[in-house]
């Protein structure tokens, strides 16, 4: 099992930008992806963006691309969002999820960011 702490949500204006990090226990090894979830009030929990944690391919949602940019610091352990041109669309609860394939899937438990327009 890998143990995930999200930070860096908060408030922020339209057009503003934040940087979420992502803490993974060590053991990450066995973990295929490294992704971000958000999850606005009322509303199911989507994917945001995606990376492979051996080779740092990166998938976006079409709702931030050219504006999120996930990575990934495979000697920290840790995984980033950094999010820029933010909008109210853009509020939730973020959350950092890593996939192990067949050994399981593992959740954070979310920053909330905030958009004010």
């Amino acid at each position: 099992q890998v143990q995930l702490v999200e930070s860096g949500g908060g408030l922020v204006q339209a057009g503003g930008s934040l940087r979420l990090s992502c803490a993974a226990s060590p053991g990450t090894f066995s973990t295929y992806y490294m992704r971000w979830f958000r999850q606005a009030p009322g509303k199911e929990r989507e994917l945001v963006a995606t990376i492979t944690w051996s080779g740092g391919s990166t998938t976006y949602a079409d709702s931030v691309k050219d504006r999120f940019t996930i990575a990934r610091d495979k000697a920290k352990n840790m995984v980033y969002l950094q999010m820029n041109s933010l909008n109210p669309e853009d509020t939730g609860v973020y959350y950092c999820n890593a996939d192990r394939g067949s050994l399981g899937s593992d959740w954070g438990q979310g920053t909330q960011v905030t958009v004010s327009s």
